[in-house]
């Protein structure tokens, strides 16, 4: 874009954030009514499929509970990282067109899950989970609203690279 006129605010792809804090909204209050109204653990568990409860349960590390076992160090890492992520798709987002849509939902859920997860870290300590899908005795790790809303924005951060590009046909 150095040859271009920078985007306005109106132009750009940061008018999609409005999704983020759609999703961020979203998330929290999920996690407040699982808190509020469910028992935490196995034992706590709502079965409402035959491969799928809803289960509370705490995970103080990453995806997979990476780190978890750890003194603590990791919610501040993991907090920075997110910042430092979001603030880069926030940049990027002001260098894209409003009308690319793909690429602006998928950063804007993207930044959206983050966010929410970072609230969790810093307000309580860990992040809350409340989504568990099963196969017989495999347990999927349980996951949230922004652990989704993570995923399928990279998904489509990852199909966008296989689209044909209108500038690739020329």
């Amino acid at each position: 874009m150095s040859n271009e006129q920078a985007l306005s605010i109106k132009q750009s792809g940061v008018r999609w954030l409005w999704l983020a804090v759609v999703m961020f909204i979203a998330d929290i209050a999920i996690k407040l009514v699982v808190m509020d109204n469910m028992v935490y653990g196995w034992n706590g568990r709502i079965e409402i499929l035959p491969f799928f409860n809803l289960l509370y349960v705490h995970n103080y590390g990453a995806a997979f509970s990476f780190l978890s076992d750890q003194a603590g160090w990791q919610r501040w890492l993991f907090t920075g990282i997110a910042f430092g992520v979001c603030g880069m798709l926030t940049y990027w987002m002001s260098k894209l067109p409003a009308k690319e849509k793909w690429n602006n939902i998928a950063y804007a859920l993207i930044i959206g899950g983050a966010m929410g997860n970072v609230f969790d870290r810093v307000v309580h300590g860990f992040v809350v989970d409340y989504l568990d899908v099963f196969w017989g005795n495999y347990h999927w790790p349980a996951f949230n609203l922004a652990d989704s809303a993570i995923c399928i924005g990279a998904a489509m951060i990852i199909l966008d690279g296989f689209r044909k590009k209108e500038s690739d046909e020329k």
